[in-house]
């Protein structure tokens, strides 16, 4: 079985996948940006050597999801200071229009005092 939500972080400054970066899968509950951030925890874990980690069940129902990557913990772990204690990306599911719901791959590429992300495949 395969998680709906997965992410490939990728550290920027060294240019290694970053391991271990503390992700929390959860479903926002509103319209606004603190509503956003209190959702309901669907799933959690840390990314593994190659940066990678699949969370959650196999499908998602339609709605509004975060990620938060604990990036503060990554660079604390390393010895590095860092402006972001953590990266919250805010992505929707969403049926296609063949009624099917995609899989949400979402990456992050890191360094201490930026970040990026867009809707991977």
């Amino acid at each position: 079985m395969t998680s709906h939500v997965t992410t490939h972080v990728l550290d920027a400054a060294t240019g290694d996948p970053a391991s271990g970066v503390g992700v929390v899968l959860a479903q926002a509950s509103g319209d606004t940006v603190l509503a956003e951030t209190t959702g309901a925890v669907v799933a959690h874990g840390a990314t593994d050597e190659d940066g990678r980690l699949s969370l959650g069940p196999e499908r998602l129902p339609p709605g509004s999801y975060t990620l938060t990557f604990l990036t503060g913990e990554y660079f604390a772990a390393r010895q590095v200071d860092t402006f972001y204690p953590y990266v919250t990306v805010t992505f929707i599911v969403e049926p296609a229009d063949d009624g099917e719901i995609r899989h949400c791959h979402v990456p992050l590429l890191l360094s201490p005092f930026a970040y990026s992300t867009y809707r991977g495949s």
